[in-house]
């Protein structure tokens, strides 16, 4: 069945679907990535105390900015990514304020694992809230190493959220100066999804950023799915023309059940577009 256990045909047509609501939502307005870090919370932050214009009133955001045009509060699905920085999650708290889904750190290259996605993914399934586990690329690694360690160190879990593979420039790596060329880094991309969502039976959403998107020519990826990182813009302004599903518009926000700041995401559509896009694209 391709890359993944649904078929790459229903993909294509579930991102459509959400592309085009996205659309209809822009048509009618006017007017580092994923994080990395310790298990250690710092004191909890309160959503009232940190308010944002543009974003939805019941998250808050230590560094606000202000939006124009579309804004995340006019998506109804919102959801969160963390890694080990975050600590132990009240996802029962999270899920009460609307927290619809997450995704958490847990492989990076070919040797790191990340505590936080243990820590948090089994009481996030408790409270209801799908997960799923996203992979940090590392260049100095091949594509199949970094799946093989992503597939030995995250279970096939029914239910759970497609793979995501975080992919982005790391200037600040001390231990890799790769920087491939354009061409390279889309082979890489390919490879890597094709061999996780085999295992998985439902390939992964990737998760960029708008320099590297543009300096690599992501949008060559017709048949890939995209979570797009936008913190100052929505991402029709950064990315033009692309489709997207999700969309990750701050990395300083307040949610509650969260100790600390955290990234916080919209997804593309409606709440029916919602249900859909999980029928389709949860592991089965």
């Amino acid at each position: 069945m391709g890359i993944a256990g649904n078929g790459i045909a229903g993909i294509r047509k579930i991102t459509t679907i959400v592309a085009l609501a996205a659309a209809a939502l822009a048509a009618g307005c006017s007017g580092e990535g994923p994080s990395v870090g310790i298990l250690e919370s710092p004191r909890p932050l309160i959503a009232a105390n940190y308010p944002a214009e543009g974003i939805p009133s019941r998250y808050g955001d230590t560094r606000p900015h202000e939006w124009e045009g579309i804004t995340p509060d006019r998506y109804s699905i919102h959801g969160i990514d963390a890694a080990r920085y975050q600590g132990r999650i009240d996802w029962w708290a999270a899920r009460s304020a609307g927290i619809n889904f997450a995704w958490l750190k847990a492989t990076e290259g070919g040797d790191h694992i990340d505590p936080g996605f243990e820590l948090n993914a089994p009481q996030a399934r408790m409270a209801g809230v799908p997960v799923g586990a996203y992979h940090f690329y590392y260049f100095c690694r091949t594509p199949a190493e970094q799946a093989r360690w992503y597939i030995e160190n995250v279970p096939r879990v029914p239910g759970d959220l497609p793979p995501v593979l975080d992919i982005e420039w790391n200037h600040q790596s001390r231990t890799c100066r790769r920087f491939p060329e354009p061409p390279t880094v889309r082979a890489e991309i390919r490879e890597f999804v094709n061999i996780v969502g085999r295992h998985y039976g439902t390939a992964p959403v990737v998760y960029t950023t708008p320099d590297f998107y543009a300096e690599n020519g992501l949008g060559a990826l017709s048949d890939i799915e995209f979570w797009l990182r936008s913190v100052a813009g929505h991402p029709s302004e950064r990315y033009p023309g692309e489709r997207w599903t999700f969309w990750q518009y701050t990395g300083t926000g307040v949610v509650p059940g969260v100790k600390g700041i955290v990234d916080i995401n919209a997804f593309g559509g409606s709440p029916e577009v919602w249900s859909a896009w999980l029928s389709l694209r949860r592991q089965q």
